[in-house]
């Protein structure tokens, strides 16, 4: 949504109380009056828009207990926690980042984890190595398919849309948390212990099947 600079002429008391909201939503002036505007004439901002979608993915996650999300109003960026059954459980951490991207990209998520121990890093590069080889086996004919990468203790993969088409912020938001959930399923998982290579593709090609948005 383009942006054009206007002057206004404003009471210095509205724009001093302005100032006081925008410091506390951690905002700035501007980007405040025009949320402002933007909601009176029911026009939805990309700021907002990112927002619906990650309230709407706050929604979807809860339920299951699995991931912990969390996000600041005004954020472009969201994250999700989950917990590892292994000793100390440690900690993994999803970060959803959305933009106005082009050719299809909507956003980037980076899976973060700190361990000092080789064999769980092992593990875990192993599993990142293992999703990136079906996804460039199954998303290979997608208009946009994903870009991975892996580097110092984070997993970078790109969020995705056919193009050329409207999506909701629902649709968004159940793409990215369908995504999120069974990425993280199959990771316990194949950590674990629990599902063999042949098991996780399976379960890979099922959450294509039956899903209608795919990031």
């Amino acid at each position: 949504m383009k942006k054009t600079l206007y002057s206004l002429m404003l009471n210095e008391d509205v724009v001093r109380e302005i100032d006081v909201i925008a410091h506390r939503m951690g905002t700035n002036r501007s980007a405040l009056i025009n949320q402002i505007l933007a909601d009176y004439a029911s026009v939805v901002t990309p700021e907002r828009r990112i927002e619906n979608i990650f309230r709407a993915i706050e929604e979807l996650v809860t339920p299951a207990r699995e991931l912990v999300p969390f996000f600041a109003p005004n954020a472009a960026t969201m994250t999700l926690k989950s917990s590892l059954a292994y000793k100390y459980r440690p900690t993994v951490k999803y970060e959803v980042s959305l933009e106005n991207g082009e050719n299809g990209e909507i956003g980037v998520l980076t899976v973060a984890f700190r361990t000092q121990s080789e064999e769980l890093l092992s593990a875990l590069t192993y599993y990142f190595r293992l999703i990136k080889r079906i996804e460039d086996s199954y998303l290979a004919g997608r208009p946009t398919p994903p870009r991975h990468a892996l580097y110092d203790g984070k997993f970078i993969r790109t969020l995705t849309l056919a193009p050329n088409r409207d999506y909701t912020s629902e649709e968004i938001a159940e793409g990215i948390s369908d995504y999120v959930q069974l990425f993280d399923y199959l990771m316990k998982r194949c950590i674990g212990g629990y599902m063999t290579d042949d098991e996780i593709i399976r379960q890979y090609s099922i959450y294509l099947a039956k899903n209608k948005i795919i990031v």
